[in-house]
């Protein structure tokens, strides 16, 4: 069971070197690009499932609460995600292209779905 759990710690932790590669890359050339976040949040999926890997082997009602409860934030948080991006958009306060939104929506929700269901297997 521990070597599971430091297999995603060591997935986790190549992912997250490659973001931070990217981003510096993206920093040096001046230009910010939204590539690194899609690693980063693979990295942040493995941490996540690295921590909730020994309670997600049991199938009981505890997970099953944490996997709805978890959902259900994060169905919650996207649309929020959908509508503040739509504002944003719509009276130009940002600039960002079709594929940099995606990518930004694509992170976000990994972020946000693993990263809840982290937050509710703490609070049951």
């Amino acid at each position: 069971m521990e070597g599971s759990r430091r297999i995603f710690i060591v997935i986790g932790s190549f992912h997250l070197i490659i973001s931070l590669f990217l981003l510096t890359v993206s920093i040096l050339a001046t230009e910010l690009t939204m590539t690194f976040l899609m690693p980063l949040a693979i990295a942040i999926m493995c941490y996540c499932l690295g921590y909730l890997y020994p309670e997600w082997k049991q199938k009981d009602e505890r997970m099953r609460l944490i996997r709805t409860k978890g959902l259900s934030a994060s169905f919650i948080a996207l649309l929020l995600y959908y509508f503040v991006f739509s504002g944003l958009l719509q009276f130009s306060v940002i600039s960002i292209t079709g594929i940099q939104l995606l990518n930004l929506l694509g992170a976000l929700m990994i972020i946000t779905v693993f990263l809840s269901f982290v937050i509710f297997a703490k609070i049951y």
